[in-house]
């Protein structure tokens, strides 16, 4: 590799971390970018690091002060963005590029390294699920995947998708678990969520649910567990609710009739999207997380539910049991009655609910920012020997 010498030094190198999309959301890919970079200020490194935020971003404030900031004109997931990056990108002097949202920029007479971060691949295997223009950028995955130097994974899970959907080699990929944001953590203030709580109308315990509202998160199959648990402990004198916790997305209507149907729409509690505040009450005061999904390429909600301290319900395939090991419940998504039997456990035993909750905030410290950043900076000194 053919180094630039940062300050004189032929052993560092410079690198270059896109971060626009941290503008434009904050969950998802957005935090995994600002969690890496907290994470390679904290444990710190000998190179030298350039990061590029949207220039609409004006205050950048989530961006850590010891990285140069070279802002960018090009929007995020724009029809045209691999080449107007590229040609933003060309005078900027870098020995790698590391591009956390999937597709990098065309690789148009430069010698930069590139890595690139693959969260999941919902796309290959959902594909009804994309509109056109969406259709037109993640068909960028493949050639992104085969000239990227370096490719890091999510989760085992997610390498195993790389390597059976893009014939990906092996050898190429790094798995990296993501971190939760440190925000999310038992709390010592109870009036606050239950101040939190009245302000949603949850007046009741209830299950959690965090997610977009769509058919690979499998709410339809909760909604059937959920009204079915109601029956079977109908004789308490006081009955849990569900909160969901999430935007609508694709086919979400279908989703929200088997609420009307199965007649539980007053004890299901539809929140849209919250701050990250609200949600960190709302895991404090939940029961548990009942996290059922499909397909994830890691399950965020249900690292951030056990660093909270809350139980959790989830799946027995996909990424999920990476992420939880032994300190959930995991059941089969597709089997309603499975789910039933695992919401009737946790709520008729205290003393399970307190069991789930210190084997999880065990396992959530397994987690750590500093952890994802010290094993990406392995995969960038990789790059530069």
């Amino acid at each position: 590799m053919q180094r630039s010498s940062c300050r004189g030094d032929p052993w560092l190198v410079r690198i270059g971390i896109d971060t626009r999309l941290m503008y434009y959301q904050r969950a998802g890919i957005a935090s995994y970018v600002a969690g890496l970079l907290q994470g390679i200020a904290t444990v710190g490194s000998r190179h030298e690091f350039v990061v590029f935020p949207s220039r609409k971003d004006r205050q950048a404030s989530h961006l850590p002060s010891r990285f140069n900031r070279h802002p960018l004109w090009t929007p995020p997931h724009h029809r045209f963005e691999r080449l107007a990056l590229a040609i933003e990108l060309a005078p900027v002097r870098l020995d790698i590029l590391h591009s956390p949202d999937f597709i990098p920029p065309m690789r148009i007479l430069s010698s930069r390294r590139s890595v690139i971060t693959v969260h999941d691949l919902a796309f290959l295997k959902y594909p009804e699920v994309l509109t056109p223009e969406s259709k037109r950028y993640y068909g960028y995955i493949g050639p992104a995947v085969e000239q990227a130097d370096a490719v890091i994974a999510v989760s085992e899970n997610t390498k195993r998708d790389l390597m059976a959907l893009l014939d990906t080699p092996e050898e190429k990929i790094f798995v990296i678990p993501e971190a939760a944001d440190l925000a999310y953590r038992p709390s010592n203030d109870q009036p606050r969520v239950k101040r939190t709580l009245e302000r949603y109308g949850i007046r009741h315990p209830y299950f959690l649910f965090v997610g977009t509202i769509e058919p690979k998160k499998n709410l339809k199959t909760l909604f059937q567990a959920f009204a079915d648990f109601r029956k079977l402990v109908s004789s308490s004198s006081v009955l849990p609710d569900l909160v969901i916790v999430g935007r609508k997305g694709w086919l979400y209507a279908d989703i929200l009739k088997v609420v009307d149907q199965l007649d539980i729409a007053r004890y299901v509690h539809f929140l849209g999207r919250i701050d990250q505040d609200d949600l960190v009450s709302l895991y404090n005061g939940a029961l548990a997380l009942t996290y059922p999904s499909l397909y994830e390429g890691f399950g965020l909600p249900a690292l951030e539910a056990m660093q909270a301290g809350t139980p959790v319900i989830t799946s027995n395939i996909s990424s999920l049991p990476e992420v939880v090991g032994d300190a959930g419940i995991t059941v089969d998504p597709r089997d309603p009655e499975a789910i039933t039997q695992a919401l009737t456990r946790v709520w008729s035993s205290p003393d399970l609910r307190a069991d789930l909750r210190r084997r999880g905030l065990a396992r959530a410290a397994q987690f750590t920012r500093e952890q994802m950043a010290r094993a990406t900076l392995e995969v960038y000194d990789r790059l530069a020997r």
